[in-house]
């Protein structure tokens, strides 16, 4: 199996489904055997462009194929089922954010993949971004203990005009709000960097007209601060009425600060004079070529090729995500490691 193409089957053709396809059939390291999706047409193009066997039951694509790994682009209301089968039949399963419709389904799927020796993995492009690799290799050399202050922003416009993904503007379908979602890749940059915050304190906002109709919208615009320790805080903020799309992560400490974006990286002393500027070329389909040749290959060569992600990364990421929903429904400030701890996963240890 260590020289063999990883038999792949995908639930759900929308974009982020379509760009999977694409991604692994140029790796060189997937066969594309199986795709479902609701959309007839879509269906019937991506069978004959891989030359797959098509399915409009989803179910019936798990249980009649012997998968090495299961692609999820569909909402997780209808492919809960379905991915906790696969893993049951020790087929890894690669979701597209979000991983789960909240914290809960989450952690159930990733205890289910453990029990089962299969893997969850979450299709977090971010973490191959270069820009964001350099951010983290000047906080290490800088020692992650010298800030004091670390701010992101996410400008996430969507419109939901394709039917296949309205479900992320449904309050019950999303868990319960869906935009945090888009800071995903941010907060896992955060958590990497500084660990997992002691506390987080969020208020949201949409601009329904009238009370009866904000209870039935999820939200346009959200700020959550973090907690961290007696000495760091941090705080992102997210909407999406305001454009054009924007992910920025920034960071003080006494004598200056850096700011990083997807395609830049810059860093600059306390008078704004810019000590070192750093460009890059923005490419999502080659991050996501990057992330599925390590899935791949730490498939093949696990002890040669470690996975980029680790089981609890992902959970730490839902949890303050979690805990931001909580609190704006809560009016008190949350705290993500109560939620690992009622699923069983031990917070990390500050500072590493």
């Amino acid at each position: 199996m260590a020289d063999e193409k990883l038999k792949v089957g995908i639930l759900g053709l929308n974009l982020k489904g379509q760009e999977l396809l694409e991604a692994a059939e140029s790796t060189g390291h997937y066969e594309i055997v199986a795709v479902a999706g609701l959309d007839t047409d879509l269906l019937t193009q991506a069978a004959q462009k891989y030359n797959a066997q098509a399915y409009e039951d989803y179910r019936q694509l798990v249980v009649r194929n012997d998968l090495d790994i299961l692609f999820v682009a569909g909402s997780m209301s209808i492919c809960d089922e379905h991915v906790r089968t696969a893993l049951k039949r020790k087929c890894d399963v690669l979701r597209v954010i979000p991983p789960g419709l909240d914290f809960e389904q989450t952690a159930e799927l990733m205890a289910t993949a453990q029990r089962e020796k299969a893997r969850f993995i979450v299709a977090n492009t971010r973490r191959f971004a270069p820009s964001f690799r350099d951010m983290r290799d000047y906080l290490q050399a800088e020692g992650p203990d010298t800030f004091h202050l670390v701010s992101a922003v996410c400008n996430a416009p969507q419109t939901f005009n394709d039917p296949r993904d309205r479900w992320m503007s449904d309050p019950q379908l999303a868990g319960g709000g869906v935009l945090l979602y888009e800071c995903y890749g941010l907060i896992d940059q955060i958590i990497l960097n500084f660990t997992l915050p002691q506390q987080v304190y969020s208020i949201s906002t949409n601009h329904a007209p009238d009370k009866a109709q904000r209870l039935s919208l999820t939200e346009d615009t959200a700020v959550a601060t973090m907690r961290f320790s007696d000495t760091l805080l941090g705080s992102i903020s997210t909407s999406r009425t305001f454009g054009p799309w924007l992910c920025r992560f920034r960071v003080h400490k006494d004598n200056g600060y850096a700011v990083v974006t997807d395609d830049r990286l810059t860093i600059h002393n306390n008078d704004g004079k810019v000590l070192e500027d750093r460009s890059y070329v923005y490419d999502e389909a080659e991050r996501l070529k990057e992330l599925l040749k390590n899935v791949a290959l730490s498939k093949h060569h696990p002890r040669k090729h470690k996975l980029f992600v680790g089981r609890e990364d992902d959970l730490y990421t839902m949890s303050v995500i979690q805990a931001a929903y909580l609190s704006a429904r809560t009016g008190a400030a949350e705290e993500p490691a109560k939620l690992l701890r009622m699923a069983r996963v031990e917070p990390p240890n500050p500072w590493g």
